[in-house]
């Protein structure tokens, strides 16, 4: 293992115990699955439940247990398991086609894997053991947030769904110039490649909104016609806005002289305590130029971030810039985690209402295609 990983904080029996947690949440998910549910629509969008729960087990055999370190590997529990479940390999279109396990058959191999995974933790809890595992449990979280995601967007039941509230009043903070370190060091455990390394940045004088963009206050934008107001959109924005034919926020319908939104299967009243989340980021941009003000720089959300009255982890947020590789940029072994998706995708911070705690930190970075609606993410304003 190269250095700038360092072992985890964690016990074999801690990290086992999150890895059992984080398998529990998805049972809980998996035990809300309609009827036909495991194979579900085909959207570029979505995954086959199906598949996706055959990946996440076949993401944690393969780096936990079948990594060589001439870069190849054992064989899995699973024939053929390769050809089904490398999502580097297999074409997203493709995986409704495959001749899945059936999901007995996964519960099995999900028993299996857990089984030598275990194993392998208390005969050998080395640099390389620790770092796979914490791998594969943040890899399990990030799949996890993604069937709340399926399961918004096709208004399936869900188990209690957490709904954190936006507290006091609209105001916003001002700072001065300064400067601020993006990114993270090898002191701060377990990190992604994307935020290698810490360095510093200038930040010039600002002042940015002290909590999210709330349900009413984006209800007020969308009964201003603003979604019809070319002058507020970018020109990818627009083009975006006009194929989609998008005249209020996906999740929401006129009810009653005013709006309503579905969270998961129930309709409710818009909330003013409520951040505004599923907007992508050419309205949240469109909002912000309503406004006259624009969406955060990485470097002015992290400063703001430490501000006791900046509020965040309510909702995966928005930023200005494309998400894009920092200075000396190298791949970790899962190298398809972030280099695919530099300069296509859209960064975004916080954390939303079902991300795991562990990855609901400042330096962690996210990413979206711009056009993305279906994520729990929203947005801040800064001045313009």
């Amino acid at each position: 293992m190269n250095p700038d990983r360092p072992i985890s904080a964690c016990t074999a029996d801690q990290l086992l115990a999150r890895l059992g947690e984080a398998r529990g949440r998805l049972r809980a998910l998996i035990d809300c699955l309609p009827e036909g549910g495991w194979l579900g629509p085909r959207a570029a969008h979505l995954n086959p439940p199906l598949w996706e729960y055959g990946h996440i087990v076949w993401f944690q055999e393969r780096w936990c247990l079948r990594e060589r370190t001439d870069g190849s590997r054992t064989p899995s529990f699973v024939a053929e398991s390769d050809r089904l479940y490398d999502s580097s390999a297999v074409p997203h279109d493709t995986r409704w086609d495959l001749p899945l396990l059936a999901p007995a058959e996964v519960d099995a191999y999900a028993g299996q894997v857990a089984d030598a995974v275990a194993a392998r933790l208390h005969g050998a809890f080395d640099n390389a053991a620790a770092y796979f595992a914490e791998l594969s449990l943040y890899h399990e979280l990030m799949h996890i947030e993604a069937w709340w995601m399926a399961f918004q967007n096709l208004g399936y039941p869900v188990p209690a769904a957490p709904c954190p509230r936006v507290a006091g009043a609209a105001q916003r903070l001002a700072f001065a110039d300064g400067a601020v370190a993006l990114g993270s060091g090898a002191d701060a455990g377990f990190i992604f490649d994307n935020e290698k390394w810490r360095h510093m940045v200038p930040v010039a004088a600002f002042d940015i909104d002290a909590r999210p963009v709330t349900e009413t206050d984006f209800g007020a934008f969308v009964e201003a016609g603003a979604y019809a107001a070319r002058a507020l959109w970018s020109e990818e924005g627009w083009a975006w806005r006009c194929a989609a034919a998008a005249g209020h926020p996906l999740y929401w319908r006129p009810h009653a002289g005013g709006w309503q939104v579905r969270r998961f299967d129930r309709w409710d009243a818009l909330d003013a305590s409520l951040p505004m989340l599923h907007v992508n980021r050419h309205e949240a941009e469109a909002y912000a130029a309503w406004q006259g003000r624009r969406l955060p720089a990485a470097g002015e959300w992290l400063r703001a971030a430490g501000h006791p009255d900046f509020r965040w982890g309510m909702a995966w947020e928005w930023l200005r810039e494309p998400f894009a590789p920092y200075p000396g940029f190298s791949p970790d072994p899962y190298r398809d985690y972030s280099q695919p998706w530099f300069h296509t995708h859209g960064e975004l911070r916080g954390g939303g209402p079902v991300t795991d705690a562990a990855l609901r930190r400042p330096g962690f970075r996210n990413f979206y295609l711009p056009d993305r609606r279906d994520p729990f993410a929203g947005f801040r304003t800064v001045g313009a």
